[in-house]
This record gives C-alpha cells, structure tokens and sequence, in this order.
C-alpha cells in the first residue's frame, strides 16, 4: 500500500505524488539543456526539487545524454578548507557517475588529479577530462549547492564558469545548481580575501533561474484523492478545505501513525491532514512537542527537532546558512487546546458512512525566531 511521503525523493510505487516532471515547466528545462545554457532550480526544503532532479536525470539519460545528479551537501563540514571540499564533490560526481551510467573514468583519475592540481583549478581540470571521454553531451545536476561555504563554494562557482566556454566537447553542455536560494542571492564570505562575494559575480554565465512553484489547489486535493481511491477512507468537503487552508501551497497530509499522533485523541488510524510548527503548551518558539506527544509521524524538518514542520520557507541569507523565515502578513491565530474535545471537533469534519477519522493540528508561528525547516505535501 503506497503512504504520503515528506523525508526524501518520492517513489511512484511506494509513494501517493505528483510526477515530478509535471511541476515544472519541462519544455522549459529541455531547451535549456538543449542549448547548452547552465542555470539555476530553487525553491523551499520538501518541495519537491530532488524528485524533479533525478526524473529529469532519468529522462535526459533516455534521451541522448549523460546526465548525473549529484548531491554535495557533504562538502559543508569541509568549512573553507577548499582542498578537502574539493575531494568531496568530486567524490560525489564520481560516485554518482559509476552508479548511474556505469563510468569510473572519473573514480580512477580524481585523486591523481588531486595531488597534481591546486584546489582552485582540480574541478576544472577533473570536468574537462571526463567531457573529453565521450563525444556524449555530460550534464551535471547540483543539489544542495548552497550548502557549501565561503571560499569552497567559491571556487566550484569560479571553476564552472572558467569551463563554461569549453562546453559541450570539454566541459559539461549543461550545469542545473539547485538549492534553496537563487545564486543571485548569495553573499559569499570568503575568507581568504575577507570580503563578501556576491553569487551573481562568482557565477555570471547563468542564463535563467527557475523557481519550482507550491503546490496548488488541485494538486493537493489529487494527492488526497490517490489515498481515497486506494485505501476507500474519504475526505469530507469540510476536511478538505481545511487542509489546504492551513497554509495554501504548503500543505501536509500523511498516514497517522499507529502509535499516536501529535493529538492523542480516540479512534483507529487514519489519514492525518497535518501542519505543525511547534512549542510546548503555554510557550511557542520551540522546536519539541508537548509531554506526551509522540514523534510527529509527518514531518520532513530539515534541522530541526521531532513533529511535522510545515509552511514556506523564505530566501535564506548568508553563504550555508539554512534560516527560514515565517511569510510576511501571516496570522494563523491560536492553536486549539490540546484537548480530547479539540481532537473530537477535528475528527467530527470526518465523521460519516466509512469516512476516514482525522486529527487537524493547527499551526502555531512564533515572529520572535529563526524557522527552521519546511514540509510539502508529498514532495522530495
């Protein structure tokens, strides 16, 4: 039986989705590829942009190139130590190269390449070798980009655009970098210069930046309707309404876990329309439940503590940072008593003949914090 998914890329066959391709502008993408332009997919945590990455991978493979998505979030312990940042992404290009098209030319070359080339120059060198390999066009899909830090994020943005004007015989045709922010919006603190860097600088040949949209109406109501359709447990009108009220685009739904909920409240499982931003009872600005909740069983906060986060998330600012901010303008209002009546008011919207029986927690923001972490319905 497939279950909504908010901890990592959705699976067709295991996970209720949207196809990850039918979200963004797909023809839009190809063409970018297609022309050889290197630029930018952004968006907030769990929306969906991982998913979208590896189908793009898998449909670009099928179609005449060779594509790897390689996610370089490892390289931020590596701080400013280029040397070492630079050992870890292409350990990650190489690894994901073997796995996904079978080629270890680049295993078996990056660490001579290591020892031979400066930091600043090995990515470089290391692309333009593998390129060279296969007249088959290469494209690099980046994930998590912006984790990187100061000088080490630099000098992967200053070594693709030196080899931008290779492309595509020695260098890659195509290069996406995907993270939460735009690369416009980066401020680089290098330390080796002690100077902030801004992104559009460090990465001028971008052609466009693509923003993967929030879910939308009907998109979060065919989500539900996947459940309902296989498992017969039915949304009322009511119910739905208000999941996608909670935060319209940035809605969580799931399976409520057999061992509790956020609300403890009577009867079996049953699908949880859940949105929480948490604090304990009396206080909010805290990322732990109340004494007797149990671990949110929908969740997906990027780095925070257990329960569901939900809603979106604002650009961040600062090179690696990860600060998410609550939208301007939004008053959620209080979030109802944790009370078996507040859990029986939830569940009466999905009272009737076989319907489902559902706990709605309300979120509660804080304006006085930092947010971290963001949680979509179904996304990866």
């Amino acid at each position: 039986m497939r279950f909504f998914n908010t901890t990592g890329p959705v699976v067709a066959a295991d996970h209720y989705c949207i196809p990850p391709l039918d979200r963004p502008d797909l023809d839009d993408l190809l063409r970018l590829v297609r022309d050889k332009r290197y630029f930018v997919l952004h968006a907030p945590r769990q929306t969906g942009k991982t998913s979208a990455l590896l189908a793009l991978r898998d449909r670009l493979n099928a179609g005449g190139y060779r594509c790897i998505y390689a996610n370089v979030e490892v390289g931020q312990t590596a701080r400013e130590d280029v040397g070492q940042a630079m050992r870890t992404v292409l350990g990650r290009l190489a690894s994901q190269a073997r796995m996904t098209l079978g080629d270890e030319f680049l295993d078996g070359v990056f660490r001579d390449l290591l020892a031979r080339y400066a930091p600043h120059d090995v990515l470089l060198e290391a692309l333009t070798r593998w390129a060279e390999t296969d007249a088959t066009p290469l494209v690099l899909l980046i994930d998590e980009i912006d984790m990187l830090i100061g000088d080490s994020l630099l000098a992967v943005l200053r070594q693709l655009r030196t080899g931008y004007h290779q492309r595509p015989r020695s260098f890659p045709q195509s290069v996406v970098l995907c993270g939460v922010r735009d690369v416009r919006d980066y401020r680089i603190h290098s330390g080796s210069a002690n100077a902030i860097i801004a992104g559009r600088s460090a990465f001028n040949v971008k052609a466009k930046s693509l923003r993967l949209g929030d879910f939308s109406r009907d998109e979060v109501l065919a989500l539900l309707g996947q459940h309902t359709a296989e498992t017969g447990q039915a949304f009322a009108a009511e119910a739905l309404e208000l999941v996608w009220g909670a935060d319209p685009g940035a809605a969580v739904a799931g399976e409520r876990a057999r061992r509790g909920g956020l609300f403890r409240g009577q009867g079996g499982p049953g699908p949880v329309a859940a949105h929480r931003r948490g604090g304990p009872p009396g206080g909010a600005g805290t990322d732990h439940p109340a004494a007797g909740d149990a671990p949110g069983p929908v969740g997906g906060q990027a780095e925070g503590g257990p329960g569901a986060a939900g809603g979106r998330a604002a650009a961040e600012r600062g090179g690696g940072a990860d600060l998410h901010r609550p939208r301007p303008g939004v008053h959620p209002g209080p979030r109802p008593p944790r009370s078996g009546s507040a859990v029986a008011h939830c569940e009466s919207h999905l009272r009737g003949g076989g319907a489902a029986r559902a706990d709605l927690v309300w979120c509660r923001r804080s304006s006085t914090r930092r947010r971290r972490g963001t949680s979509t319905l179904a996304a990866g």
